[in-house]
């Protein structure tokens, strides 16, 4: 059965992108039953064009990309999601909607590299090492076995990849 994850930041544009990207990248990589989605509470419409070329440079298919709103996940059609993580901070502290299955949830905040002044190659090497780090997370992620995990040993296991 195919662990479904949502990755939630508030406008959808950049690290929920980059978190998407890369567990679906290394997912089918390895060969593992896990399918990202990404989504936002306000999202921009619009992807940022650096995590986009982040994510192209890194190998990523990003053609089917797009800036969506959380509504899409929880009304009736919606993949059920085992895993719910908050990539922003202030998307963590957003009152979410009612997942259906009631997932475990956990926040693994990172800085937005779209808050980066200077020149363009300083915003680059910014999302680039945003997605580095995001990609070192899901390769944890999917190490774990998912399988077999109940909801409060993922939650330990998920908190624990949160602190390192």
């Amino acid at each position: 059965m195919t662990t479904n994850v949502l990755i939630l930041c508030t406008h959808n544009s950049a690290r929920s992108v980059l978190a998407e990207g890369m567990l679906n990248h290394w997912a089918a990589k390895l060969g593992k039953d896990v399918r990202a989605y990404s989504a936002g509470s306000a999202p921009s419409g619009r992807l940022n064009p650096f995590a986009l070329e982040a994510l192209a440079s890194a190998g990523v298919d990003v053609s089917g990309f797009r800036s969506k709103s959380w509504d899409e996940f929880v009304g009736g059609g919606a993949p059920e999601m085992r895993i719910v993580i908050t990539v922003c901070d202030s998307a963590a502290k957003e009152t979410c909607p009612y997942w259906p299955g009631s997932p475990v949830q956990v926040h693994w905040g990172y800085a937005d590299p779209s808050n980066t002044l200077g020149a363009d190659e300083g915003t680059r090497l910014a999302f680039e090492l945003t997605r580095q780090a995001i990609g070192y997370r899901m390769l944890q992620l999917l190490a774990l076995p998912l399988a077999t995990l109940d909801n409060a040993s993922l939650q330990a296991a998920l908190t624990q990849i949160s602190n390192h």
